[in-house]
Formats: structure tokens, sequence, C-alpha cells
């Protein structure tokens, strides 16, 4: 078996069909995926209004039976004890790890759990792998401190692939967040005009801000919750900047901080606030258009350019041919 499995990695046409067919299937997976893609939001909403039956229906058979209920979701056993067992939480950033995990979305101690493990468990992995490719698979010629090097360069990117997964969730949360923010602050500034209290226009864009951003409208429920049994309203903004780190929202934070503190009508505030967040917006779409030419500098050199001399130049070099 491991004979066959090394014969299948050393065919080069074998291995160019595979990656072509997975190519195929890739290019066919990403058109198809705009016509496929739905409206999340009432799906979630939907399976969110169901959970809650369920869990209300286990926790009342649950108090009916005297048993104690858990309101928070448990880490997995085996994990728990393997967190425990090598005491992780001691090697890595603690605070830090907390705080990146709830500005990817992920809070409780069931994540954070899981993120210790797979922070021990994939460096394993990857030096595990790495020394039977390239030992027994590759089999390469060359000295043994090299191969040795590869495989600790490769723990060494398992070691990191749990923060790398975690840095990209919080990078597409804080875009989502971003994009939609604005818009957010409009709807807060209308609510606020309208005579409506904070929580309650907390609650409203909520509702509304969700079918643009899930992200945003979680954390402004959240805000809701908190403002409402936070002995200091000032912390529940201070938690959201915080789960946010985005410039936007901590500038807004401030703004509310100040006016639970001094009583400075918010208004005309959160409508400066918005337009500045409108013009970050635009700076960071102009940035990006602004970037593309140079980008595709290497594509056009590497993709077009050759294909377009082919056609221009093929007609002539075949009749050079053909005359001789």
């Amino acid at each position: 078996m491991t004979q066959l499995i090394i014969g299948i990695l050393h065919d080069t046409r074998l291995l160019a069909m595979i990656l072509a067919g997975i190519a195929a299937v890739a290019t066919v997976f990403t058109l198809a995926m705009p016509l496929l893609a739905s409206d999340p939001l009432p799906r979630r909403m939907k399976s969110v209004a169901l959970e809650r039956e369920k869990i209300r229906q286990r926790e009342r058979e649950r108090m009916a039976r005297g048993e104690k209920v858990a309101l928070r979701q448990s880490p997995k056993q085996f994990m728990q004890r393997a967190v425990e067992s090598f005491q992780l939480n001691k090697w890595v950033g603690q605070e830090e790890a907390r705080e990146k995990l709830v500005q990817a979305g992920y809070r409780g101690h069931a994540p954070y759990v899981t993120y210790l493990f797979f922070r021990m468990v994939m460096p394993i992995a990857a030096l595990l792998l790495s020394t039977f490719y390239v030992f027994f698979v590759l089999q390469l010629d060359r000295p043994f401190t090299i191969k040795l090097g590869l495989c600790l360069f490769a723990a060494y990117l398992g070691m990191h692939l749990p923060w790398l997964f975690l840095k990209n969730k919080i990078q597409k949360r804080q875009l989502s967040i971003r994009r939609a923010f604005p818009d957010a602050l409009d709807l807060l500034l209308i609510c606020v005009e309208s005579g409506m209290s904070i929580e309650a226009a907390f609650k409203k864009v909520a509702n509304e801000i969700g079918q643009q951003s899930i992200p945003l409208a979680e954390e402004f429920t959240l805000t809701t919750a908190e403002l409402s049994y936070l002995p200091d309203r000032r912390q529940a903004y201070d938690n959201l900047a915080r789960r946010t780190d985005i410039d936007g929202v901590k500038s807004v934070c401030v703004a509310l901080q100040q006016a639970e503190r001094y009583g400075t009508p918010l208004a005309h505030t959160l409508r400066v606030l918005a337009q500045e967040n409108r013009d970050m917006r635009m700076a960071e779409a102009e940035k990006k258009a602004a970037a593309l030419p140079p980008k595709l500098t290497v594509p056009m050199i590497l993709f077009f350019l050759p294909v377009l001399f082919i056609v221009i130049l093929g007609p002539a070099a075949i009749r050079v041919m053909a005359l001789q």
C-alpha cells in the first residue's frame, strides 16, 4: 500500500490530472455559488426559534426532574482533560486568547478550551505528517539536518494554524461590521431623534441591520442586554468597543459614554460620526480601486500577453512554416 501511494505521488501525469480535476471542480463550484446563495438571516432566525423552543422544553423537563440546569456550554471532556493536564492556559496568553476569540464571535469557555487544545495538537500532527512525507514518501537525497529542519518548520506552521484561522475569522467579521456600521448609525440616529431610549434604539437597529450584517446585529443585541443588567452602563460600551476592535465603533462608544456622563445630546454627535464612518468606507473602497492596476500587472504578463501574442503571431508563423 505504501509503495502504491509513493508511486502515485511520483507520477507527474496522474498528479497533473488530479490537480486539473480539482481546478475544474473548484471553477464550477465558484461559478455556481452565486446562483445557489440565499439569504441566511431567515434560516438562522428560524433555527434559533426552533432551538429556543427545544431548549425551553428540555429545561422545563430538567427542572421538573429536579436536575441542575447549566446555562453555559461545556467543552468536550477529553479536550478539557488535555488542557488541564498540560496546563495550557499558562503558556498561552489567557486574556489575549479570550479577547481574540470574542472578536471572532466565539464566546464562552468551550471555544477557549478548543482553541488551546488545537494549539497543542496541530504542531504534533504537522510534525508527524511532515516526517512521514519527507522520510518515507519523498525520500529526499538531502542531509538529515535539512530533513529535520523541514519537519520542524512544518511543526512551527502547525502551531500557528489555529491563530491564522482565528485571525481570518476576525478579519471577516470586522469587514462585515465595518461595511454595515455607517448605515446602522443612520438608523440609530433616526431612532434617537424619534424619542427612543438608547436600549430601544439598539434593539431596533439590531433587528433591522441583521439583513446586512449578522455579526453587527449580534453585537448590538448583546450590547442591549448588557445595558439592561450591568450596574455601570459605560461598561457595556467598553465591551462593545473591545469585542469589535474597530476605530469607528470605538469613537461611537466614547461619544455614548460622554453622553451618559455629561448628558450631552446624541443626535448631532451620531450624525457627524455616521458621516465620518461613511467617508472612511468610501476611502477604503477608493484605496482598493487604486491598488487594483498594480495587482493586475503580473496576471496580465503571465496569462494575457502570451495568449495575445499567440493569437496575433500564430497565423503568420503557420504561413512561414508552410512556405518552408
